[in-house]
Formats: C-alpha cells, structure tokens, sequence
C-alpha cells in the first residue's frame, strides 16, 4: 500500500542570520548539492550520481536531507513518531527510521504497480536525481525490500519523503511519513484466518467509541481474489482494533496536553471507520476522529493488494497496512499552526517541547504579512496549445528565493487572449517570516529575484 496514495492531503550550513532568527535561508553557493548545473555530474550527500535530462533537484531540497527532524528526539515529529510507534513494539514489529531518502525509480513506483503515465511519475511532481533516481516521494518506496526482508512479522517505517507541492501553511516539499503493515504466511498457517483471529484476541479493547462500517467487503469495497471472505474478514479486524488504540494514544495524550494548557477538554473521544479507495489495498478505509467538534481524517488503511507481496517474492504473506502523515497529527497534536515551523531552529521554538512529552505550542510573534503580485504570459510548451509551466514550477521559483520566508502563494488571475490563445497568470506571494518583521528593501529585493528567476527559468513574459 502506498503512503502516497492513503494521504491526500501532505541547509545543513545556514547563512549568517540576524539576530533572533532561526529558520534556514537559502544559501546556493554553499548547498548541495555541490556541482553546479552545467557539470556532468551532481552530488548528493556522499554520492555522486550522472546527470540528465530528468535532473531536477534544487539545492534548498539537498540541504534539507540531513535534517532528519522525525529522530531528534525533542522535536515534535520525532514526539509523534514515538507515540505512534509505541503501539507497535519489537519483537512483533521492526521499526525502520533510518532507510536512505535516495531510491530507484523502481522501488518508488515499479514495485507499486504505478503505471507509466501516472502523474506521480513527472518531473512536475517528482525530484529526479536523474532518469533512473529520485528522492523518495513515500515511505512504501521501501515496502517491497522490507516484505522481502521478512525481518519480523510486523513493521513501521518513519521518514522524511520528497514532493513539489503548493505554498501555503500545510504544505512544505519536505515532510515526514509513518506507515506499518502486519502479515502472516500462508506457509506457517494452514488455517490462515485462525491465525490471525488468534493474534487479535491478544489485543487489548482500547474502549474507544466506534461507528464501524456495517460491511467489511462488498461489490464497491471488494475482496481480493486471492483471499477469502474469512481471511480478509479476520484481517480487518486486527487492522482496525490496532489503529483504534492509536487513536488513543495520541489522542489521549492531546487532551491531557490541552488540559494542562488550561483548555477545554473538548467532547469525549470517538472515532469512525469510512470506505475508502487506494490502489494497493482492498478492502480500505480512512479512520476519521472527532477532535475540535468536527471529523479529522487521521490516516488511511486497508489489506494489502496480494500483487505486491507476489512482486517482492514473499506471495504467501498476507495481510494489513496503513499510513499516516507525520505533520498533520504533530500539528493536531501540540497546535502548531504553520508547518514551517517544524523547520524552525529558533530556540524559542524548540526550547517549547522536550522528549516523550505532549506539550501546547506557545506563539511566540506574529509578524505582519507583505503581499506581492507577479502576473506574466506562459510559453507554450511542446504541441498545439500545450502552456509549458506547471504550478509546481511557481513554487520552486518562490522557494529557490525565498525559502520559509514565503507563507503562501496563490494563483489569483489567469487569462487566455482570445485572438493569440495566449495564456496569462498572476500569482500573490505572501512574504512573511515567523520569526521578524522583513524590510520592504529586502521583500523588494527577493520579488525580483522571483521574476527574473521566471523569466530565465521558463522564458515567461513578465507583465
């Protein structure tokens, strides 16, 4: 099951700061990767690797690789993690937190069954080393190797992954994954679903309130051929009393943290289970939980498609996997409002949250914002009334320039000339630091470094 599909939603050298700043400011003479764009080559971390045309790897994401915030233990997503984590325990469980960011295309998406034209695959969305490497974009990048590996009968993977995505408070182009899945042999169990009847009668009731979907399968949740009504049936239900006690662990924890803040405690936890569809499992479902008086949707899940235990060569391995986005339950969590700051090393941040603890995020300022338009004509691209720019190239331009200094950016205009077919966008950007006031010199200054990226870049007509 692909992380990628169950979420829908999301330097190490830092430049001279100002005082009372924290947050990391592009520096391209000093980020990796260090060779420059018109090399033959491009070094990522300790490896080189060929260039290509697929290169598309801008030095403010090299520099985030060596951050690894999901194994600092004081950090907020490593908190997360740990408490997620805490449910699934070793022996039964092997947690991997450590798996290299830097994948084949194969693992990505060949060993997912993602056809070749999914738009997964573009270099719009993806970040290629070269043709045959990527930064992964999920953690299921390693599901293949880690059913092969067979290391214990249940696993957890933690990890920074890698997307061109949107610019706003919820969206950052490095965030962090947490998936597990659990399986047992057909080879070691001649009565498969007994089996697994038998290891969910070892779980603990979390006494959590559920509204339960009233089937497991049917026609628009189908069961897999290669199962049985028994099996999946048997399956679904240690998936679900798994994730249940999740629910509580985290949530649990979110309370009490609230509580200690001097917050209301909110209604009383409950949770709900809801059809969902993914690619890589069948049955699925979404677990939504009622927080802040609405449905949150908290990750997705389902039993693992058998195609891609077969494709890893373990196909007598049958069983569940889910996912869930590390950001989204951190920010539920401790009530961080704005996901870059995660990225933050201003003490004033980090000095807020300590191991194995769920504390209330204090805001510590709220600096003024300062909006800027940029509107321009796009090229075509290649064929008739293809427009060769994708949004994503916007973001890429507005981060390369002004890294966690743009809040948002917003597509506010677009216009197609009704004679030329040309085509017209304008975008806002939102300068706003977290951390200090920016001077409308240095706003200005980044604005046009913004448009002129543009206009070398993609060859647009600035307006």
């Amino acid at each position: 099951m692909s992380t990628a599909s169950l979420l829908r939603h999301v330097r190490l050298r830092l430049v001279a700061r100002r005082p009372g700043t924290g947050f990391l400011r592009l520096n391209h003479t000093s980020a990796a990767p260090s060779s420059s764009p018109d090399s033959p080559t491009i070094t990522v971390g300790s490896q080189t690797f060929p260039r290509d045309d697929w290169t598309n790897l801008p030095p403010h994401i090299t520099s985030a690789l060596p951050r690894k915030l999901h194994l600092q233990p004081s950090h907020p997503l490593s908190i997360t993690r740990a408490l997620i984590e805490r449910r699934f325990p070793a022996p039964l469980y092997t947690a991997h937190n450590t798996l290299s960011p830097i994948v084949s295309v194969a693992q990505n998406f060949d060993s997912l069954g993602f056809p070749p034209d999914h738009v997964g695959r573009s270099r719009t969305d993806t970040y290629y080393i070269n043709a045959s490497t990527v930064l992964r974009t999920h953690t299921s990048a390693h599901q293949a190797d880690t059913f092969r590996a067979a290391a214990s009968p249940g696993f957890t993977i933690a990890a920074d992954v890698y997307r061109r995505d949107a610019i706003d408070r919820s969206h950052y182009p490095v965030f962090h994954q947490m998936e597990g899945a659990r399986m047992w042999s057909r080879r070691e169990h001649a009565d498969l679903a007994a089996a697994v009847r038998a290891d969910f009668a070892t779980l603990s009731d979390p006494g959590l309130p559920v509204e339960d979907t009233p089937q497991v399968h049917h026609e628009g949740n189908p069961l897999q051929p290669e199962h049985s009504a028994a099996e999946a049936e048997a399956v679904a239900a240690h998936l679900k009393r798994s994730l249940e006690g999740v629910v509580v662990e985290v949530f649990g924890q979110a309370r009490a943290a609230a509580i200690a803040a001097g917050l209301p405690a909110g209604d009383p936890l409950k949770a709900r289970w809801v059809e969902a569809y993914f690619p890589f499992t069948s049955p699925s479902w979404e677990l939504e939980v009622w927080w802040g008086g609405e449905w949150l949707e908290l990750l997705g899940c389902g039993v693992v498609q058998q195609a891609i235990p077969t494709a890893a060569g373990v196909p007598d391995q049958v069983g569940w996997a889910f996912g869930v986005g590390l950001e989204r339950v951190a920010m539920l969590l401790f009530g961080i409002p704005d996901i870059r700051l995660f990225w933050s090393q201003d003490p004033r941040f980090l000095g807020q949250f300590e191991e194995g603890k769920v504390t209330r995020f204090v805001p510590f300022s709220k600096h003024p914002p300062c909006y800027k338009d940029v509107a321009f004509w796009v090229p075509r691209g290649e064929g008739e009334g293809a427009v060769g720019f994708h949004e994503n190239d916007m973001m890429e331009v507005v981060r390369d320039v002004a890294g966690d200094r743009a809040e948002d950016v917003k597509l506010v205009d677009e216009f197609t000339h009704p004679k030329t077919g040309r085509k017209s966008l304008c975008w806002r950007i939102n300068y706003r630091s977290l951390e200090r006031t920016l001077t409308n010199e240095e706003t200005n200054e980044m604005h046009e470094q913004v448009r002129a990226a543009l206009k070398e870049r993609y060859g647009v007509e600035l307006r």
